[in-house]
């Protein structure tokens, strides 16, 4: 997915969607921003919606067009649309080697996939958004383990705090799926309520 300048998009937003954004300039900026919130009038309820709709897909590194397919499926299932969208976006793999806290950016960990240096289930998998469920166990790839990008994994994992919904063997690198992958929603730098409204105004 084509993104541009990072910080510029950031700051468009107005939230650090890309954690590299997340420096002492960007939240200076954005104390000045909010300052002088009004000068230029306030956005219509559209235009809210769109900008919530633009954070949570590039929170997550999602296309326009991959996004609405996750906000259809989420409409269609049974059950807390919310919920059921943030479900679908936390089960992606990249997604989930985040979580896990073998890459620090979803970026990261979609090269990471790409690359073929994750396993699931036994079998490679190179498709950043494959879909984890309850179960499936992931590991690295064997001829991946000795790889730059996981130098430091063994020191990141003894003090990284894992979700709920998964299970991590430090020794082993080992990453079980337990529950069915959620996140809390304050947490969020989005509305997801209001990306929902977007799509069914």
């Amino acid at each position: 997915m084509k993104i541009g300048p990072r910080y510029k998009k950031a700051r468009y937003l107005g939230a650090p969607v890309f954690r590299k954004t997340q420096t002492q300039k960007f939240a200076m900026r954005a104390q000045r921003k909010a300052k002088t919130t009004g000068r230029r009038g306030t956005k219509s309820e559209y235009g809210k919606q769109m900008m919530e709709k633009q954070k949570a897909r590039f929170s997550y590194g999602v296309s326009g067009k991959q996004f609405t397919k996750y906000v259809k499926k989420a409409l269609k299932t049974t059950g807390d649309n919310a919920k059921n969208l943030l479900s679908i976006l936390e089960s992606r793999l990249d997604n989930t080697m985040v979580r896990a806290g073998y890459a620090p950016t979803r970026s990261a960990a979609r090269q990471m996939v790409s690359h073929g240096h994750i396993v699931v289930n036994g079998k490679n998998i190179t498709v950043p958004s494959y879909e984890v469920r309850v179960g499936d166990v992931l590991t690295i790839r064997e001829g991946s383990k000795n790889k730059v990008i996981f130098a430091r994994l063994d020191e990141e994992l003894k003090t990284f705090k894992w979700p709920s919904w998964m299970s991590v063997d430090p020794a082993t690198k080992k990453v079980s799926i337990i529950a069915t992958p959620v996140t809390d929603m304050t947490e969020l730098l989005f509305d997801v309520k209001q990306v929902l409204e977007f799509y069914t105004r």
